[in-house]
């Protein structure tokens, strides 16, 4: 082969392998498919504005919930927008929705003063609450490692984390980013002994 034309040749291939090597790093490389695979997380925002008193309550609550169930994100509402959970301080028992509320819904929380007069902690209230929201039923009479048996498990039950059950459940009915197909149960739910 005289030298001209293996020079081209050699040229020719390397611009090829250039070329591919280029489109190679062009292309965005696939996905691990942990992440393909990952769940959409809803995002719930919620409004507190009218729960003078519960702030931290309602903060420890909210926490709670946010590193204990993965598909559902609750945050708080920027003054002026609309929310999906409207929570509000009241003189009687404490009492919500029962959802799975929607993103674009709406339920209420009242976490009510009676209950902590009684001696109940307020932490265990405000989550217990959101977890009405978030489509969970109360559990009574039952344990104080069940957020959901509310006030049957008696005042001196602190805890404000779910349960592994009420964790998957709620994780159900969020699969896939989206509240389940049925609306929201729309009841309201007294926590009163």
């Amino acid at each position: 082969m005289p030298h001209s034309l293996w020079l081209k040749a050699a040229g020719t291939a390397a611009a090829v392998t250039l070329a591919a090597a280029t489109a190679a790093h062009a292309a965005p490389a696939p996905e691990p498919a942990a992440t393909q695979n990952a769940a959409a997380v809803v995002t719930l925002r919620y409004d507190d504005s009218r729960a003078a008193g519960w702030e931290a309550a309602i903060t420890a609550g909210v926490a709670s919930w946010n590193q204990n169930v993965g598909n559902v994100k609750l945050v708080e509402a920027t003054p002026g927008t609309r929310a999906e959970i409207q929570i509000v301080a009241t003189s009687g028992w404490p009492q919500a929705t029962l959802g799975p509320v929607r993103p674009g819904g709406q339920v209420r929380v009242e976490l009510g003063s009676q209950a902590v007069s009684q001696g109940h902690d307020k932490t265990r209230i405000a989550a217990h609450e959101i977890g009405h929201s978030l489509g969970l039923p109360d559990t009574k009479p039952g344990p104080c490692s069940q957020l959901m048996s509310g006030s049957s498990a008696g005042t001196s039950c602190r805890n404000a984390v779910p349960d592994t059950a009420e964790q998957a459940r709620v994780e159900s009915a969020y699969a896939n980013g989206l509240a389940s197909l049925t609306p929201a149960d729309g009841r309201t739910l007294v926590d009163a002994p």
